[in-house]
């Protein structure tokens, strides 16, 4: 429910924001230019929105703060919280003859991450006692009611009602107390109130990460700082990604400009494609063995096929129009490879970099599950083991903040190298 609450507000600020910026901060242009769209032909009048992406980066992190209680996010946006303090609900006994008896169940839910100090209340008269439970907010409570009761449940006794509402087995009581059902052996199941925040167990706030960034940055994490897992990561990123691209490029050139290359190497390469990385874990072990040089070649094979597959496809775009114009000019094939083919080809081969760098990043985690002793993803898996959430979700957004620098570095370099993409 809560999920779904997030995505209706993630929606709802994106359409909102939309008719905003176009309808009062920004009213668009209505010359020629800015009706130009790729749909004829020019990429390069479709540019990024500075107020989109803002607004975008803005409103991810404010729903993120919203549903998790953080403190850097104002009270009003806040969405409703679990109930924490004491509480209490009434329980009515059946003793199985037939005497009924009611009973109050004293308890006290405690905010994540506090103590949970367990208390005691007087039993009362009758044969149903009261009782007391301590516990943690959003969590279920199993609540052994008859361990003070004059009346068992291996005798008969049962639990026909809660807060006046008759209860059985299978049925579900719901009242703004919480959430109540018998469990199998007829013990009480009780969850408070849950709110619509998400417990830090699945999603804990920002600063919650922030503080794990500060703590492994200076402390370290199995023994290595996070500068140190990280430069692990990136080395062999980088290192899997070179050797996939000197290998692939040439190969995609070659299978794009000669037939006898493009049916050998076709087979092999469409095989290939659509095996993940993962499926090859197995076998890069038994080749090759838990050291470094299994990890760069799990992600060399992660980037070779898409480079291949890029460098091809590029060669075999480039307007044939051209070629001839180039052999009229008295070109030749060395000055038609330099000054054609090879021009013409780098927007799809920076494309396919930018895909096998993504690629080779998600490939990594997988990557340094064999044995490794530093990296992000051997952070990533052994605080899942443990659910320390807030590591994961370090890990994923260092990874995710990684990617996207060496993104924006490659789109740098494309703008430089490839001036004339989207002009012709």
């Amino acid at each position: 429910m809560t999920g779904i609450i997030i995505l209706l507000v993630y929606v709802a600020i994106f359409v909102g924001s939309f008719f905003f910026i176009k309808f009062v901060v920004r009213r668009a242009r209505a010359d020629y230019t800015s009706l130009k769209t790729v749909t004829f032909g020019d990429e390069s009048a479709v540019v990024s929105n500075r107020w989109a992406s803002v607004i975008s980066v803005v409103t991810i992190f404010l729903i993120w703060g919203a549903f998790t209680g953080s403190q850097w996010v104002p009270g009003f946006l806040q969405a409703p919280s679990p109930f924490v303090g004491e509480t209490t609900f009434d329980y009515t006994l059946d003793d199985g003859n037939g005497n009924r008896d009611d009973a109050t169940v004293f308890v006290q839910v405690f905010n994540f991450g506090d103590d949970v100090v367990k208390f005691q209340v007087e039993p009362g008269d009758g044969f149903a006692k009261d009782d007391a439970v301590a516990m943690t907010a959003s969590r279920t409570q199993t609540v052994l009611f008859d361990q003070n009761d004059e009346a068992k449940r291996k005798e008969g006794a049962s639990v026909v009602a809660i807060e006046g509402e008759p209860i059985s087995a299978g049925m579900v009581v719901t009242n703004d107390k919480g959430r109540f059902a018998l469990t199998d052996k007829g013990a009480i199941s009780f969850t408070p109130p849950k709110g619509l925040q998400m417990d830090p167990v699945y999603l804990p706030p920002p600063e919650a990460v922030l503080d794990r960034v500060v703590e492994i940055g200076s402390e370290g994490y199995r023994g290595s700082t996070l500068a140190v897992h990280l430069g692990y990561s990136l080395f062999r990123v980088i290192a899997g990604f070179v050797a996939g691209a000197l290998v692939g490029i040439p190969l995609g050139y070659a299978m794009g400009l000669n037939g006898w290359f493009r049916g050998w190497f076709d087979p092999i390469v469409e095989f290939m494609r659509p095996v993940p990385p993962l499926a090859l874990i197995p076998l890069i072990i038994i080749w090759f063995g838990i050291g470094e040089t299994g990890k760069i070649i799990l992600l060399f094979l992660a980037a070779l096929w898409i480079m291949a597959i890029a460098a091809r496809s590029g060669v075999s775009g480039v307007n044939i129009s051209k070629v001839h114009a180039a052999y009229s000019l008295g070109a030749s094939k060395w000055q038609i490879m330099r000054h054609v083919i090879v021009p013409n080809s780098l927007p799809e081969i920076f494309t396919g970099a930018r895909v096998a760098m993504g690629v080779c990043w998600g490939t990594v985690v997988a990557a340094e599950l064999v044995a490794a002793s530093e990296g992000a993803g051997m952070m990533i898996m052994v605080a899942s083991k443990f659910t320390l959430t807030d590591i994961v979700l370090m890990g994923i957004i260092l990874i995710g903040v990684i990617g996207f620098g060496i993104d924006i570095l490659m789109r740098k370099a494309e703008s430089i190298l490839v001036p004339w993409k989207g002009k012709h």
